[in-house]
């Protein structure tokens, strides 16, 4: 085919297109195809095929004939200014140079964007990564900017930008209110770590934007009727006293062409949360799910919420505090934590309320091991002489121990070890000394309790915001999937 027959294929569909094309997106981001007839949205998705199809033959078929000129040209002018053909620079290239590891629409994603991130999660759960899985883990991260660029990008084209003040306002009221620190404190901290505010910020304006996105493009068309939660009370009403589950998930999407690679940084993300990392700070980072921004935490639901039997099945044998994955799931793969099980419409002692005493003392540094033993023995046996919590801290002092007071904590947030114990014990009785002499030992003294109150069970609202919360992550997920589609995405 002629190039200029294709030059004409390109021209027309431009014309065809541009009544109805916002770039960057092109024809496949109509924003109200929904409203067309199905004849017309096949023309148009048509339309879409053939301009790839052009634009891709017009590209190759342009480079090749100007590769022959340049040669031709660029051969001529060497010979006319001399330059030789290994060319070499004299001096050191700029160090600092950003150079781009992606460009999303033409957005670029450079690598200090990559390390910045990469940086912030290795601090966040507080380990260090192997060196064979750190490039694993840089791919997943160039992977999320690219979806957070596509949301930002979205939002701004549907007139939902997110503004510099919004992120500042964001970014200010987390600095105070998980870090405790000012925005100055959490500019030194996060450079302390090997990152920036600037990469804080940049996921900040992306999970803002698609907040927006889900509340403007995807909430609105999610509908659960009173009739279907009816039916669903009337099945939890039947399994008075079956468990209910509260479980975390992490959820990464797959596809025929990326599905080796989903998996194994599945199973990596699964390694690093079995030596100790945190699954909330991996699942804001890493899952695709709308759960993403609250850690995962499905909340408290049945088993047949999840709405696939692998799953169910899975979950129904796990213990609490039990991971378990990846699972290949229709889409991709999914990781799960028990995080806790109750009986429905029954009382659970784990739900009491307890009021304690956490009493402990320090030993100073370089203390001898030999007289470290010696005081925790007698801190020991001073907290067995103890007649109740009324004069524990008047005693605690006399020892030099410290009192904390926690008069409203539930037992099922302590260690098992510590609830099963305190659910058993009289008022005023304490735990065995636990602790090191390194850190200081300590015991927790029952000073009250007060009984959990019947649990009926969810709600009606509670039902229905759950069942309105899968539905939304399910189209969430197919609205990403549309993104990354229409997306223009080179790699370096």
């Amino acid at each position: 085919m002629a190039l200029a027959e294709l030059a004409a294929i390109g021209n027309g569909v431009r014309e065809c297109g541009s009544a109805w094309v916002k770039p960057p997106f092109g024809i496949g981001r109509l924003q109200n195809r929904s409203a067309l007839s199905p004849g017309l949205r096949d023309e148009i998705q048509d339309l879409n095929n053939v301009k790839h199809f052009a634009k891709t033959i017009i590209l190759a078929t342009t480079a090749a004939t100007l590769a022959g000129i340049g040669m031709t040209g660029a051969m001529a002018q060497n010979d006319v200014l001399n330059i030789p053909e290994d060319i070499q620079f004299i001096g050191n290239s700029d160090p600092n140079m950003r150079r781009a590891t992606a460009r999303v629409n033409g957005n670029i994603i450079t690598g200090t964007d990559v390390n910045d991130r990469v940086a912030l999660i290795i601090a966040a759960n507080e380990v260090q990564i192997p060196e064979d899985e750190l490039q694993s883990l840089r791919l997943q991260v160039l992977s999320n900017l690219i979806d957070e660029t596509l949301q930002v990008q979205e939002a701004a084209a549907l007139e939902m930008e997110v503004t510099a003040d919004d992120v500042e306002n964001a970014y200010n009221t987390f600095a105070m209110d998980r870090f405790g620190r000012t925005p100055e404190e959490m500019e030194v901290y996060l450079q302390s770590i090997g990152s920036s505010p600037r990469t804080l910020k940049r996921q900040i304006q992306g999970e803002l934007a698609y907040r927006r996105l889900l509340q403007r493009n995807v909430a609105p068309f999610v509908n659960v009727s009173a009739a279907e939660v009816n039916e669903l009370m009337d099945r939890l009403a039947a399994s008075r006293g079956e468990f209910e589950y509260r479980i975390g998930e992490i959820y990464l999407s797959a596809n025929d062409t990326n599905r080796d690679t989903v998996l194994a940084n599945a199973n990596q993300i699964v390694d690093r949360l079995r030596n100790g990392g945190s699954f909330v700070a991996y699942a804001r980072q890493f899952s695709e799910a709308s759960t993403a921004g609250v850690g995962g935490d499905l909340g408290w639901i049945r088993l047949e919420q999840l709405q696939n039997p692998t799953l169910e099945g899975i979950a129904r044998e796990m213990s609490v505090g039990q991971l378990a994955g990846p699972v290949e799931i229709p889409g991709g793969y999914s990781l799960m934590l028990l995080i806790d099980r109750r009986q429905i419409g029954m009382t659970d002692p784990r739900d009491s309320i307890l009021h304690l005493k956490q009493i402990s003392i320090d030993f100073p540094e370089g203390l001898p091991e030999s007289e470290a033993q010696l005081r925790a023995e007698q801190f020991g046996a001073g907290i067995q002489a103890m007649t109740g919590c009324e004069d524990a801290n008047e005693r605690a002092e006399a020892m030099g121990a410290e009192v904390v007071d926690n008069e409203r904590m539930i037992a099922r947030d302590l260690p098992d070890v510590f609830a099963n114990s305190l659910l058993t014990m009289n008022l005023g009785e304490s735990t065995p000394p636990f602790g090191s002499l390194d850190e200081g030992v300590r015991v927790l003294m029952l000073c009250g309790r007060e009984e959990p109150v019947d649990n009926s069970g969810p709600d009606f609202d509670d039902i229905m915001a759950q069942m309105e919360d899968e539905r939304i992550n399910r189209r969430a997920q197919r609205y990403m999937r549309d993104l990354r589609r229409d997306a223009v995405i080179e790699y370096n």
